[in-house]
Formats: C-alpha cells, structure tokens, sequence
C-alpha cells in the first residue's frame, strides 16, 4: 500500500523571517504620546465646550464642537490598533 507525503509543520525559513520583519517593526518615539495626546485633547474640547456653556472653543459652530471634540479622540482611539 502507497504511503502518502508527510505534511510540513513549519514554514520554509524565507517566509518566516519575511513576516517576522514586518510584525516586530518598532514604531516611532513620537507615536504614544501623540496618541494619548489627541485622547486628553478631544477629551478636554468636550469637557470646555461643557463647562463654558457652548461659548468656547468656537462659539460659532454650536453642537460641532462635540463632533470636532469626538474626531479628535477617535484618531488617537485609531492609532492605538498601531500600538505595540
């Protein structure tokens, strides 16, 4: 009776170490305090615009400034899947 291939378990060595590279890639210095950064700073629009009683950080917009305020938290909230 014929005996069937044996199955490889690992991966050939070229395609380890290429996708090894490109996950353990280091990410810049900057990165994690301009992530948090844009966090407190959306957090910080909406907490004026709260406080001030809808006169501040732009009078003019009214109700924009929560979406202006939520923006800004949710690039930084983006970057995190960045994050390692």
């Amino acid at each position: 009776m014929p005996e069937s291939k044996s199955r490889r378990k690992n991966k050939p060595k070229s395609q380890q170490s290429q996708t090894s590279h490109a996950i353990d890639k280091e990410l810049p210095v900057w990165y994690k305090p301009v992530m948090f950064g844009l966090m407190l700073l959306g957090l910080a629009w909406i907490m004026v615009y709260y406080i001030s009683q809808t006169l501040f950080p732009i009078p003019n917009i009214g109700g924009w400034n929560i979406v202006i305020g939520f923006g800004i938290a949710m690039v930084g909230f983006f970057m995190t899947t960045g994050w390692k």
